[in-house]
């Protein structure tokens, strides 16, 4: 395989480093990256140390004190020209996000992409950091408020999206004033050191101090100094429900802020009044896409009884036409699942899925043979159950779609929330009324829901999260800059008087 892309982002040497700020370093302990691809050895990447990661603070915090009080539209255009380097460097990065993760080219170029809307749309948001202004009861007083940056935002990635979701965080944290620390996953490490490379470019072309933004690599002990540490104000955690109820305990317990994107266990209500042409694309992208390893992949499609059995038979056929191999090559429409360890989640899931009674109408399996060599790649499946069923009210990070039958759309509805997730939800129907219906507050209970298209694919520019054990976060568009902020409410008084609120009176003699 041509790696030209390794090159161009400056990791063809055999250890990379962890960059924290603009510097490299050497702990002599490494994470070594194998592509789930071909089950080839990428790179190294050095594992932080306790020393090396205080050191990082201390370098945060003193940039810090300089760029809060840089304006926000002088941060915005530093975050612009990041947002040009990364259409500069689109295709290495989108390759080597590919390669390491296994997420197919279209969707690694994608990633990227993202990351340069973020950008565009940071860019505009410095100059809209609005707060409000109140009439105050007490004569010749003026009532405001006014955002103010937290400091040290610490943001731990998960492996799915390796540089997206850090993106989504540290643009709007870095334009509201903040400094940054990123703790990328493990399982990816080589993505977050390509994307501190580029971005040290612009920060050295800008005169922008050192600890601005700056990353830690290791697994979740050195999460741990994040999660444990006072100077941090703010923990961002994407990852698995069982992980964030750990960092929300941590971060609570010293009344820190934390803002969490968990799991998913995410449903396409398909109505007999929808188009099933919608229907196909929408749930098969959502099922398949990146291996069904999003945290917005669809998992179960609510069926009409009435088309039950047709939408069984088309998705059935369309499954056979699924193109599974080497994400690099743009015709297959499948990559492998991550490592070994999800293959094995995966394989487990499927024998409890038959242990319930959930009969397979597509059959999994791992494949083999070559260009299968890493032992990655799985089938895609599909499997007739009952939303009750323990195997469905988990998440499996993996290609498996549940269908589950459903008479009248309150029962759809009561099926589509009764997971103890909610994150995305979908519904396919031309008709207004079943729309308005899944919309309304006695609808879905997610955090997202859409009509007429799938769980998944997300615009930037709406707050992106979910609620009960998606854990209630909120990143990227809308107002999801004011997680990154601390809220100050402002009175002045511009007469010679000074009269109490509430009318109280305190006298004197």
């Amino acid at each position: 395989m041509d790696k030209q892309f390794l090159k161009e982002l400056g990791l063809e040497a055999k250890n990379p480093g962890t960059w924290t700020g603009l510097k490299s370093s050497d702990s002599g302990s490494y994470i070594e990256s194998y592509s789930p691809v071909d089950g080839a050895f990428i790179g190294s990447v050095s594992v932080t140390t306790r020393k090396e990661y205080d050191q990082t603070i201390q370098t945060a915090q003193t940039a810090f004190k300089s760029w809060r009080t840089m304006p926000a539209p002088k941060r915005g255009e530093v975050v612009r020209q990041y947002g040009d380097a990364l259409r500069k460097h689109k295709d290495a990065l989108g390759k080597l996000v590919s390669y390491e993760m296994g997420k197919s080219l279209q969707e690694g170029f994608g990633e990227v992409q993202e990351m340069i809307d973020i950008c565009d749309f940071a860019v505009g948001l410095s100059r809209q950091l609005y707060g409000l202004t109140m009439h105050s009861e007490r004569p010749n007083h003026r009532m405001y408020e006014q955002w103010h940056p937290l400091g040290v935002v610490g943001i731990i990635s998960a492996f799915n999206f390796p540089v997206a979701v850090w993106s989504w965080n540290a643009m709007i944290a870095m334009i509201c004033g903040n400094v940054n620390i990123w703790k990328p996953s493990e399982k990816a490490p080589l993505c977050s050191v390509a994307c501190q490379k580029i971005f040290t470019e612009v920060l050295r072309a800008n005169d922008v101090p050192e600890g601005v933004s700056c990353i830690i690599n290791g697994d979740y002990k050195v999460g741990e100094f994040m999660t444990t540490d006072q100077r941090v104000p703010l923990i961002s955690a994407t990852g698995s429900t069982r992980m964030g109820k750990i960092v929300a305990q941590t971060v609570a317990g010293r009344l820190g802020k934390s803002l969490l994107e968990l799991g998913g266990n995410n449903a396409i209500i398909v109505s007999n009044k929808s188009d099933l042409n919608l229907v196909l694309t929408g749930a098969l992208f959502g099922a398949v896409g990146t291996c069904g390893q999003r945290c917005t992949s669809t998992r179960r499609l609510i069926i009409h009884e009435d088309i039950f059995e047709e939408v069984k038979q088309k998705l059935s056929n369309a499954y056979g036409q699924l193109r599974i191999g080497d994400p690099l090559d743009q015709h297959n429409h499948v990559g492998p699942l991550i490592d070994q360890g999800s293959v094995d989640q995966y394989l487990s899931s499927i024998e409890k899925i038959r242990a319930e009674g959930g009969k397979f109408v597509v059959e999994g399996g791992v494949l083999q043979g070559p260009g299968y060599e890493s032992g990655c790649y799985v089938k895609p499946c599909i499997a007739e159950v009952e939303n009750h069923y323990e195997i469905v009210q988990h998440e499996t990070f993996a290609p498996i779609l549940y269908l589950i039958k459903y008479r009248e759309l309150e029962e759809a509805i009561h099926l589509q929330n009764d997971v103890p997730q909610g994150l995305s939800s979908a519904i396919m129907t031309t008709d207004l009324m079943e729309a308005e219906r899944f919309l309304s507050a006695a609808g879905s209970d997610c955090g997202i829901a859409n009509v007429n298209i799938g769980t998944s694919g997300a615009e930037i520019g709406g707050a992106f999260g979910g609620e009960k054990e998606t854990g209630g976060g909120r990143e990227s568009g809308s107002d999801a800059w004011k997680a990154y902020m601390r809220r100050q409410t402002n009175t002045i008084n511009y007469s010679s008087d000074l009269p109490l609120a509430q009318g109280i009176k305190f006298e004197l003699g």
